[in-house]
């Protein structure tokens, strides 16, 4: 029976839809053009002929004019075809495709996979996996050309458990052992970091292509195991399949993200032993395996000896100039790209953060949007995470609002780094109403909040945030104990900092750190119970450090314990690398039990000890500007007017009966 025959019905939907639908502009020639002008007496081979010779969607929409006019039997084959075309032809439509799919009244399996392919390649990915839903469900069992685009889906979306599935699937229907289906399985488990079920599915296969040992190679490469991918590299070789460009390049992207210069040289002498063609990608490869390692001589010999160069290329030169601190030649690099990408943006804008020059970034960052260049979710985490740092809460709305207005959903990683940046510039309101908007919250989304709370004194809210994490079944971590012994400390919950201490090991298998041996020094010592705090203290299974001395210190100044501040003293003059803060805290002690011989004391250490003080950077927002100042800073076009407005204040507050303290002054270091 025809496709009319079985929806007669179908055939005036189809012509309504060619006429009047809008995705198709296209009518009836009424003087057919030279495509379909001997389009008389049609059979399916003429048909089939023409749809072979199409290259555009105008001819195609053409020729289905003269289909329907001549109402042609056999629709579904005919359609087929069609949605091929539109489905993975390059110059097809996805979306047409899916129009003449709904109008079928039973879509063969031909159809689905063709609908499916051009999905998996698609910006809507997970269409391909309902379809394939769809298909299953219809009674159609797919086969050896519908799983592969299928799991190349799973890949693409780390949908593991969708690919295990699958897997179930091709097991049960028999084409689990087809060669194309286990080298898609090996695939997608090693990029979902399942290295171990990649394996078994490697091992089982009777037969293996080129493409197995790289999939299998690629998925080691993913998970930086240099040991698994050349000794599967060496198994290769013994079973005399011969490597190609795709599995050296595995080979050297695992040689980059372990640093390993030898392997990775080994791999270059390798290409230029066996005299395989060193095409772009190659060369990029071992342009980056130089720079990660270090070895930046050998990258810009290669960068230079390259006949042409892509943004590949320059970002890998940027990013070890970058990472080696050379920031001036990476600067340069940046520069002079004739063409720059979203990766080449944030390889600066990722270094400048880390580095601490946050406004460097921030500016950087409004280059990169100027010059039209959009960015990604790691360009807004590095913003974000630069505005936190100096407390830019202008920039930071600015950063949120484009994130609202592009329209793009936020994945949790950036609902984090907004809830974040909130919290450390003093809007922690706004903080809590997105943390509550996360659809799905993971264990970095409490311990960000619960850090939040913390920073903000706000100790009760921070536990009732930790048991909601607990009865939500999120497991904590040893960053989750460290916020909430830190909201304990700020809030002076003493009993409970105890409580949850000691519950850390006992109950969660947590083994406690030096911050939340800090964290309780601080509560301990804030509360008055400073024995406990020293007998904790050397009770610890590693060394004090600077900040647990720090917090005994400061508990010192509290509660005006001048000889404990004698003995701390002495541990520090054993430590290396301590800054002026902790020098100016116990002079500062002293000064307070006018003890000046003593503060007289830490002044000549810190001079002897050539101890200097790095000076301080404040900021302040005015009518939506941040300005930066520190001491004794006249940069500002009107510093003159400002020290005069300081000078009547000083007078002022002494005209009232203030006296300055007599602590040190930290300028005079």
């Amino acid at each position: 029976m025809s496709f009319t025959a079985k929806c007669p019905t179908v055939v005036s939907r189809l012509k309504n839809s060619l006429f009047h639908h809008h995705a198709l502009h296209t009518t009836v020639p009424q003087n057919p053009t030279n495509f379909t002008q001997n389009f008389k007496s049609p059979t399916h081979q003429t048909l089939h002929h023409l749809l072979e010779q199409c290259s555009s969607m105008r001819e195609l929409k053409q020729l289905q004019a003269q289909i329907i006019l001549h109402s042609l039997t056999n629709e579904n084959l005919t359609l087929g075809k069609f949605i091929s075309f539109c489905s993975v032809n390059h110059a097809g439509n996805l979306h047409y495709a899916q129009l003449l799919f709904d109008h079928v009244h039973e879509p063969n399996k031909f159809m689905y996979n063709s609908l499916i392919r051009g999905y998996s390649n698609s910006d809507d990915p997970f269409k391909a996996f309902s379809l394939y839903c769809q298909m299953v469900r219809s009674g159609l069992s797919p086969n050896e050309f519908t799983l592969p685009f299928v799991l190349k889906v799973c890949a693409g979306q780390s949908a593991y458990w969708e690919a295990v599935v699958v897997h179930g699937q091709a097991i049960k229907i028999g084409i689990g052992s087809q060669v194309c289906v286990q080298n898609a399985l090996i695939n997608v488990y090693g990029v979902c970091g399942s290295i171990r079920s990649a394996r078994n599915v490697f091992d089982d296969m009777s037969e293996r292509s080129l493409v197995s040992w790289n999939s299998m190679i690629g998925g080691y490469a993913r998970m930086g195991s240099c040991k698994g991918a050349f000794l599967l590299f060496r198994g290769m070789r013994d079973f005399g399949v011969g490597p190609d460009k795709f599995t050296l390049v595995n080979l050297l992207s695992v040689c980059s993200q372990s640093c390993d210069l030898e392997l990775g040289r080994y791999v270059h002498l390798y290409i230029e032993v066996s005299g395989i063609e060193v095409d772009q990608i190659l060369r990029n490869a071992l342009l980056d395996m130089y720079a990660k390692c270090g070895h930046l001589h050998l990258a810009q010999t290669i960068f230079y000896r390259m006949t042409h160069k892509n943004v590949v290329s320059w970002t890998s030169m940027v990013s070890a100039y970058a990472k080696h601190g050379l920031i001036e030649f990476a600067q340069e690099f940046f520069d002079q790209m004739p063409l720059k990408n979203v990766v080449s943006w944030n390889s600066m804008i990722s270094y400048y953060v880390r580095e601490g020059q946050c406004r460097a970034a921030l500016d950087l960052f409004q280059r990169m949007l100027n010059s039209g260049a959009l960015p990604d979710e790691a360009t807004l985490v590095f913003i974000l995470s630069a505005c936190s740092q100096i407390g830019d809460l202008v920039i930071g709305k600015k950063t949120h609002s484009y994130i609202c207005n592009s329209n793009v959903t936020p994945s949790v990683t950036l609902f984090n780094s907004l809830i974040d940046m909130y919290a450390k510039c003093g809007a922690v309101g706004i903080a809590m109403d997105l943390f509550t908007q996360i659809p799905e919250k993971n264990v970095v989304s409490w311990n960000v909040i619960i850090g939040a709370l913390a920073l903000h004194g706000c100790g009760f809210e921070a536990i009732r945030i930790f048991k909601q994490m607990q009865a939500g079944g999120i497991w904590p971590d040893e960053i989750t104990f460290t916020g909430l012994l830190s909201a304990c400390s700020h809030s002076g919950l003493l009993d409970m900092g105890r409580y949850y201490f000691e519950r850390m090991e006992s109950i969660y298998r947590i083994s406690p750190e030096i911050e939340h041996y800090a964290c309780m020094v601080d509560l301990l010592g804030r509360g008055g119970f400073l024995e406990e705090a020293i007998r904790l203290l050397i009770g610890m299974p590693m060394k004090p450090d600077i900040v647990i001395w720090g917090a005994l210190l400061g508990a010192c100044r509290i509660h005006g314990n001048v000889d404990l501040g004698k003995q701390i003293l002495k541990q520090l003059l054993e430590l290396e690398g301590h800054g002026s803060g902790l020098y100016v805290l116990l002079s500062n002690i002293f000064g307070e039990a006018h003890r000046w011989e003593d503060v007289k004391k830490i002044r000549k250490l810190i001079k002897d000890g050539g101890v200097i003080k790095s000076r301080a950077v404040s900021s302040i927002e005015i009518d939506g500007c941040v300005y930066e100042f520190m001491v004794d800073d006249k940069r500002h076009e009107t510093s003159s007017s400002i020290y005069s407005m300081l000078d009547q204040l000083t007078d002022h507050l002494k005209s009232t009966g203030y006296a300055p303290s007599a602590f040190l002054d930290i300028e005079e270091l």
